[in-house]
């Protein structure tokens, strides 16, 4: 099956299929779960549509330490089956499921304490390795001190008396999310973003739908389903408060906040695990960076944008140079963000402490909800939850099958990445260019080849960005349905976090290209532009500020655009 490009024009299909069809299941909300929860339905043969808010993996599912792994740190909660089931999920992405976008990172735990450290941290690694044993990930080693100088030379010889060296995997979280929702395109499921559920549909007692308001034109259409699931993360309670029913279980939000600074600016040749008072830290290799997180703090504010004060960014730098010898300062961090963990509730005080097991419920007939987790483990949970939907359905559903389907650009990946120098001749691309690519889109590079061989002019690098190129920008909306420059800039690339700009100069340019696929005239073009300009300089504002209330005003002084009707996909039927 070809995959399904997610432009304009699927857009205004997609609308008309949620306005007139009836769907056997309705998934509210776009991150990790949401999308794994429409692709686990679509490949059972049900009917689905899915609807997010904003944009694929705009929440949590965007912002995360961008790692996958079992959660060494569970085993010495001894929560072996949240450890055994990450493990295995880790082992399908490397393998099967994401080899494209799911790749190996090396991770140093610096050992301070002589003797029992070693033991007893070196019993935990080792059966970290037995457990999640893969032929992707080299076995754990130990290390003197000299060996992890040799490894890692900007670290303190005076903080460390050696360390224990493993391995877990490292993905980009937003284009994974993307990644799934396009898949579940593919199996048939009809996906949308740009589209808020503002109230539940009933008969009787029973949800039978929702009516969503499509943000591009704020028409409202009524959706009907027969089940509808809610994954809607740190939202979790306000779909509770839409449904009108108890909550089965609350969600509290732990922010988690994350600073990138240059790759050359740390003398280490392996990523950074290391104990803090309250969580774990971590120092993991981000292309030209490295990205130092991670916070564990309560939030209880905008869920929207969650903000990034001075304190946490003091934290971090306190942490991090507590063993480096070279110490960072404020000036070196190039790019901030922060993400809400979904926790459910529970009565520690601390959130580092809460269940990050995930729970399902049917608060309603008809509606399911799911909740906590984390984001290695997103299948399983679109598993359970889709299996709860289907009890009852009066016809027997399938088994989950997401455990052997393969997301798009990973059938083929393997042999284009051995062939990279050819397709690097053939397509005149830096070698450097065609390895980036292949990262990011896997075997679905070939389409970005096609609009290049239509348009020579987009295998130009972005002027602002130049480890992108503009055919980026344009495929990110002709095929992968962003809406938004923000959406470009944050999540379909990651211009945003990995340009010491955030982006500004790349911003214009990148609105240029995407207009006249987006329909937008000079005024909306100019509109997007000063848009982000304003969320950037919130952003900044928010970490000059002191504490947590003060960064999260900064931060909302970014109010977001008015819809800007486009287009009534209910009534035009050519683009």
């Amino acid at each position: 099956m070809p995959a399904p490009r997610l432009g304009p024009d699927y857009r205004r299909t997609a609308l008309r299929r949620l306005a007139s069809d009836e769907f056997d299941v309705l998934v509210i909300g776009g991150g990790v779960v949401g999308a794994g929860a429409a692709l686990d339905a679509a490949a059972r043969g049900l009917s689905v549509a899915l609807v997010e808010a904003r944009d694929w993996g705009a929440g949590t599912s965007g912002r995360s330490s961008k790692l996958i792994h079992g959660g060494l740190r569970y085993l010495e909660q001894f929560d072996f089956k949240l450890v055994f089931e990450a493990l295995k999920e880790r082992r399908l992405l490397l393998n099967r499921l994401a080899p494209h976008l799911v790749r190996p990172v090396p991770l140093l735990f610096p050992l301070r304490h002589r003797v029992w450290e070693r033991g007893y941290a070196g019993a935990g690694v080792l059966l970290y390795d037995l457990i999640g044993r893969t032929k992707q990930l080299p076995a754990h080693r130990h290390l003197s001190r000299a060996g992890v100088l040799r490894a890692a030379r900007g670290l303190d010889p005076q903080a460390l008396v050696g360390g224990i060296q493993f391995y877990e995997a490292q993905v980009d979280d937003a284009r994974h999310t993307m990644t799934l929702a396009r898949t579940a395109a593919q199996y048939g499921a009809t996906v949308l973003t740009g589209a808020r559920v503002t109230e539940l549909v009933r008969a009787g007692e029973r949800v039978v739908g929702a009516v969503v308001r499509d943000a591009e034109t704020g028409t409202e259409i009524t959706v009907a389903a027969r089940r509808v699931i809610g994954a809607t993360g740190v939202w979790t309670d306000e779909t509770h408060e839409i449904a009108g029913v108890p909550a089965p279980f609350t969600v509290r939000m732990s922010k988690g906040v994350h600073l990138l600074v240059p790759r050359a600016r740390l003398d280490l040749g392996s990523g950074l695990i290391m104990r803090t008072e309250k969580s774990v830290l971590f120092v993991i290799p981000w292309d030209r960076h490295w990205i130092i997180g991670t916070t564990d703090t309560d939030w209880a504010l905008d869920r929207v944008h969650p903000a990034v004060s001075r304190a946490d960014v003091d934290y971090l730098l306190a942490r991090v140079n507590a063993m480096l010898t070279d110490p960072l300062t404020a000036a070196d961090i190039e790019g901030v963000y922060a993400g809400l963990r979904p926790l459910l509730a529970g009565e520690s005080a601390e959130t580092a402490q809460l269940s990050r097991e995930h729970a399902v419920a049917e608060p309603a007939p008809g509606l399911f909800v799911i909740a906590g987790g984390k984001y290695t483990t997103y299948r399983v949970m679109a598993a359970d939850v889709v299996d709860a939907a289907v009890r009852g359905f009066g016809r027997a559903a399938p088994k989950s099958l997401t455990e052997h389907i393969p997301l798009l650009g990973a059938l083929g990946y393997h042999e284009m990445w051995l062939e990279r120098g050819s397709i690097a001749d053939r397509t005149r691309l830096r070698p450097a260019t065609v390895e980036h690519l292949l990262h990011r889109y896997g075997s679905l590079v070939s389409e970005l080849f096609h609009l290049i061989a239509e348009r020579p002019d987009l295998s130009e690098p972005l002027a602002g960005a130049p480890d992108y190129l503009r055919a980026e920008a344009v495929y990110a909306v002709t095929h992968e349905g962003a809406l938004r420059l923000a959406d470009i800039l944050i999540r379909r690339t990651r211009i945003s976090i990995d340009q010491p700009d955030r982006g500004l100069a790349a911003a214009a340019e990148v609105a240029r290209l995407v207009a006249p696929h987006l329909g937008w005239d000079a005024e909306r073009e100019q509109a997007e532009v000063v848009h982000y300009t304003q969320r950037v300089k919130a952003e900044r504002a928010a970490q000059q500020a002191a504490d947590d209330h003060a960064a999260n005003a900064a931060r909302l002084a970014a109010e977001e655009p008015a819809p800007t009707p486009v287009y009534n996909p209910l009534t035009i039927e050519n683009g």
